[in-house]
């Protein structure tokens, strides 16, 4: 009887913290076909302004790749009124911050300013849209800087390879997935000026774009304002999305990279995965949390704690729009093997295909989701990021709302189910993650 009640009121207690945390927006769209969302929260003197951009490296031509991410550099230069090089500089002389990021599937760019800056900051994301600086001068600076970054992230970086795409090149043979999210650098150094406005012009668009304000703002005066800096941008003709179809894996595939940066090996497991969109995504979210997700899940116990035969273990999900990638890896230590370290982790991968999870490693998956969601959406940067995102990404922008009522509906019953379904041996890749010193 105590355990019913004790059950009970957890489950009372998610729902009221579930209901408490509800985000509150509206949405609507420009006569341009801008995509608009709004969430009011007046509670701080602080208002985020940011413009979602649907187009990322998936989108980018064979011998051309890597200007999705190089926009997201390159659109600080200036604009006609901005001088070049004062971006930042003005964003900071005002009180404000802005950046941007690229993945596969989105460009988004964003700054926050205190909110009587408001103006501020969407007339500089129009500008942005409307006349920015896209010459030869910039895009030579800003070559430095992408080479820079891939220096720093990926070629310099010990396992910085495995976070930034190594991976996916031998997940995807046909999908643009499968390519560096950052491009190759000697398409960047090929490129000539006119297919870098050719890019612009056929992805920068407010029809394909969607801005975000969040914070401490009032809705007449900031929709007039909308209005005013955006409206009258005119529309083209947007891109149609097409999707390349990648077929499923029936074999095992393994294979070896090597990393001038690293003293130890690593083990890789690498699995295509379904859509975002799709449920069995965030149940293999919930799955990667049971197995590596903190000191009590299984394989950081098993592994790290126990057996003491690996440094350390990892396992996550990379969502995107067509399909996403899941990821299990450890680190040997002492005398294990890499062979051994697999057969380890099949043992548990084995188990969650074979055994339903107990109650109790279910509520921790729960708890934990609760509080990534609090905390994702504990500022009106995040919130505003949440936002835009789920509309392009998720399709849904209240799914900011429903994503945790999807996480505490799955049953044990669906993570063994999908743990069957896409973590079979026969559609993985492993990769050996070797110091180049082994290289022969």
């Amino acid at each position: 009887m105590k355990k019913s009640m004790f059950s009970l009121a957890s489950a009372l207690l998610l729902a009221f913290s579930t209901n408490a945390q509800q985000v509150e927006f509206e949405e609507y769209k420009l006569d341009n076909g801008m995509h608009v969302i709004l969430h009011q929260d007046n509670s701080a003197p602080l208002v985020t302004v940011g413009v979602m951009y649907n187009v990322g490296s998936v989108d980018e031509e064979d011998g051309k790749t890597g200007m999705a991410h190089f926009y997201e550099h390159l659109l600080f230069t200036g604009t006609k009124n901005i001088e070049r090089g004062k971006w930042s500089e003005i964003q900071s002389a005002r009180g404000g911050s802005g950046n941007a990021n690229t993945n596969w599937d989105r460009t988004y760019y964003y700054g926050t300013y205190p909110s009587n800056e408001l103006k501020l900051g969407l007339w500089m994301e129009s500008e942005r849209l409307l006349h920015p600086i896209l010459d030869q001068k910039a895009i030579d600076t800003q070559n430095e800087v992408v080479k820079e970054e891939k220096r720093q992230r990926m070629d310099n970086a010990p396992y910085g390879k495995i976070q930034y795409g190594m991976i996916y090149k031998h997940i995807f043979d046909n999908h643009n997935y499968g390519r560096p999210l950052i491009g190759f650098i000697e398409d960047l150094d090929n490129a000539k000026l006119e297919e870098f406005k050719a890019f612009y012009d056929k992805w920068y668009m407010p029809n394909n774009a969607v801005l975000v304000v969040a914070g401490d703002f009032q809705k007449k005066e900031t929709k007039s304002l909308i209005k005013d800096y955006f409206g009258t941008i005119p529309a083209r003709i947007a891109p149609k999305a097409v999707k390349t179809i990648e077929p499923e894996r029936t074999t095992e595939k393994r294979v070896t990279e090597y990393d001038s940066n690293i003293q130890l090996p690593a083990i890789v497991l690498a699995y295509k995965t379904p859509s975002m969109r799709d449920r069995d995504a965030k149940v293999l979210d919930v799955i990667s949390t049971v197995l590596s997700d903190g000191k009590s899940s299984r394989l950081q116990k098993k592994l790290v704690e126990t057996k003491k035969k690996a440094l350390a273990v990892f396992s996550f999900g990379r969502p995107l729009v067509d399909y996403s990638v899941y990821t299990i890896g450890a680190i040997p230590l002492g005398e294990t093997t890499l062979d051994d370290l697999i057969n380890e982790m099949d043992e548990e991968i084995l188990k969650l295909q074979t055994e339903l999870i107990s109650d109790e490693d279910l509520q921790k998956v729960r708890n934990k989701f609760e509080n990534n969601f609090v905390s994702s959406n504990s500022s009106v940067e995040g919130i505003a990021s949440s936002l835009v995102s789920n509309y392009m990404l998720m399709g849904d922008t209240q799914k900011i709302n429903t994503g945790l009522e999807v996480i505490n509906s799955i049953t044990k019953e669906e993570i063994r189910a999908v743990a069957k379904k896409y973590l079979a041996k026969n559609k993985r890749v492993v990769i050996d993650y070797l110091p180049a010193s082994q290289k022969k």
